[in-house]
């Protein structure tokens, strides 16, 4: 079953179960159709396999076999440009309190 991923791991758009804009090859790696068609030109970067359509899984089906939740990242070179910057974590110094 597939996992609808949550986002495109390029720019991180978010990519609802519904979304008729998501892109997947079949090893489900997950694009928003303008990363796969401005960036990486219908090959995905991870298996050079095609990238297609999405299957939309019927809103009934979604109750029983909800989508994942787990966002997925990677480094792509083509990627670099549009991904957002990290959260920062640090604390700030205790005498800012």
């Amino acid at each position: 079953m597939l996992e609808l991923r949550p986002n495109c791991e390029c720019c991180d758009r978010d990519l609802p179960p519904d979304s008729p804009d998501a892109r997947i090859c079949t090893f489900e790696c997950t694009f928003c159709v303008d990363c796969v068609e401005t960036r990486f030109f219908g090959v995905c970067p991870n298996c050079a396999g095609d990238l297609s359509a999405r299957p939309i899984r019927p809103a009934a089906a979604l109750h029983r076999f909800p989508a994942s939740l787990k966002r997925v990242f990677k480094a792509h070179t083509a990627c670099a440009s549009v991904r957002p910057p990290p959260p920062d974590t640090r604390q700030p110094p205790s005498f800012w309190a």
